[in-house]
This record gives structure tokens, C-alpha cells and sequence, in this order.
């Protein structure tokens, strides 16, 4: 196992168990075992659940509803390739894989039924829905070791083969940098959605670095250019009108979504949705 993962594995694991011990989970209506309230009986409501020691007491009948005995379905699906590679050590890479690592360890930690994809370009990295932390730690290091430089994700096609393999209702969070519009209204029509941007402090506050090499970390293709101020503008305008697209579609679907830099401790972020 890469010894920089089983660190930041150790990290994560500690931040969960400690920090997140005696979160509660969301309750729903059902059959189950747990207590929720009792009522008067109303028509339509199935005679089984009336409690007659209650009845009899009162002389009306009265339900006794329960809360469902259910577990979640939490997916964390990655769009991954080369645009992860930005700053020095793939740092956006690993904040990712921490990201997803904490929330792989909440939903098994809460008994929730965890699933795992992450999509590449040549291949979808996988765990099929479980609660085994073997699945979920071997799941996550694939996440922080797989090559990225030089690839390129199609996330239209990425998000269509997301759509069709989740038959479940879940509560899904997505991961990557979204530099690029992406149309996630299918999924938050049958899932709940969650958008989690991984993101460079430089990559919102460039700076002027006069005439450089640069190289696309997608196709791997160098130039030479000035990258000046005037650059910075034309790039931070697209950038500003990209995440302003993005924050419009999210708010037309109900999508809740998180900004996480590379140099920030995820699980605070995090805490303010479980909130």
C-alpha cells in the first residue's frame, strides 16, 4: 500500500469515528422498530398498526407510527482525468480521494450501504454497494494512485453511465474540479444530489507569470505563450461565467453543491451539510 495513502487513510478514519460518533440519520415513516409518535387512527390507515392497550385506555383508536428500519444508499461517484493534475504532487487528486475517503467512512461507519465509482478515461474504477471497509479503503487508494496525466473524461458519457447503473434512490455526491459545464438533471430528478468541486487556489486567483511554457495536462500538447494580465482577465471571465452556469442549474434542480481547495481539511466542510 502507498505509504502517503495509508497516512492520510489513518487521518480520515480518526476524523470519522471521532468527530462524526452519535450523528444522527435522517428518520423516515415506515415499518421499523424505533418509536415516532402515536396518533388518532384515521381512515386508510392500515387496522394492523392500531395500538389497542392505547385504544382501550382512551376509547378512540390510535396508531402507534414507527420509524422506518431502513439503510441509506450513499454513492460517491469521481469524474477524473488530467485536469486533476494541477499544482505541485497531483494535490487536487489526493483531496479528492481524502474527500471521497471521509464520506466512504461516515456511510459505513452510520451502517449505510456504501458505493464507489470513479471514472477515467480508459476504465471505471469500482466497489459494488457494501459495507466491508476493505472494498471502501481499496476502493479509495485507487482513487489516489491512478495515472490521470495525459487523459481526457468525457463526462456526458461518464454521467449517462452513471444514470443507467443506479437503480436505487440514493443520496449521491459528486467529485471533480468542474472547469466544465456539466447537465446533472436526470440524476437529481431520482437522486439527491451533491456536488463537491475540488479545486486549486490558483486556479481562482492566478498570477502573472510572464512568458512561460505551458502544458495541457489532458492532452499533454506544450506552447510558449505571455501570460499577463490580460490572459488572467480572458481566464478568470470564462472561469467566473463557467461556475456561474453551473451554480444556476444546480439551484434549478435542487442540487446542493461544496467547494473544497486543495489546501482545506475537507471534513469541516463537510460537517455543514450533515448539519
Amino acid at each position: 500500500m502507498n505509504t502517503s495513502f495509508k497516512a492520510l487513510q489513518l487521518k480520515a478514519r480518526h476524523q470519522v469515528y471521532t468527530l462524526l460518533s452519535g450523528n444522527s440519520l435522517s428518520k423516515l415513516f415506515g415499518e421499523g422498530y424505533d418509536f415516532a409518535e402515536l396518533r388518532e387512527y384515521q381512515i386508510g390507515d392500515d387496522i394492523r398498526k392500531i395500538n389497542w392497550t392505547i385504544t382501550a385506555k382512551l376509547g378512540k383508536p390510535y396508531i402507534k407510527e414507527l420509524h422506518a428500519n431502513r439503510e441509506l444508499s450513499v454513492v460517491v461517484a469521481a469524474m477524473m482525468d488530467g485536469s486533476l493534475y494541477f499544482g505541485e504532487d497531483h494535490a487536487k487528486q489526493k483531496k479528492l480521494a481524502q474527500t471521497a475517503m471521509l464520506l466512504a467512512y461516515a456511510a459505513q461507519h452510520n451502517g449505510d450501504l456504501f458505493t464507489g465509482l470513479g471514472y477515467t478515461q480508459k476504465k471505471t474504477l469500482q466497489t459494488p454497494p457494501t459495507k466491508q471497509l476493505y472494498d471502501i479503503e481499496r476502493f479509495c487508494e485507487s482513487l489516489y494512485t491512478h495515472a490521470l496525466l495525459g487523459s481526457s473524461l468525457q463526462s456526458k458519457v461518464s454521467l449517462k453511465d452513471l444514470f443507467t447503473r443506479l437503480q436505487r434512490p440514493s443520496l449521491l455526491f459528486l467529485l471533480g474540479d468542474f472547469l466544465e459545464e456539466v447537465d446533472l438533471s436526470l440524476l437529481a430528478q431520482k437522486h439527491e444530489v451533491i456536488v463537491l468541486f475540488i479545486r486549486h487556489r490558483e486556479e481562482e486567483r492566478m498570477e502573472k507569470l510572464g512568458e512561460v511554457t505551458l502544458e495541457d495536462p489532458r492532452s499533454l500538447t506544450r506552447f510558449d505563450t505571455y501570460f499577463g494580465r490580460r490572459s488572467i482577465r480572458r481566464y478568470t471571465a470564462r472561469r467566473e461565467e463557467n461556475d456561474a452556469l453551473l451554480a444556476e442549474h444546480f439551484a434549478r434542480y435542487g442540487i446542493r453543491s461544496l467547494k473544497i481547495f486543495t489546501d482545506e481539511e475537507p471534513l469541516g466542510k463537510l460537517l455543514t451539510l450533515f448539519q
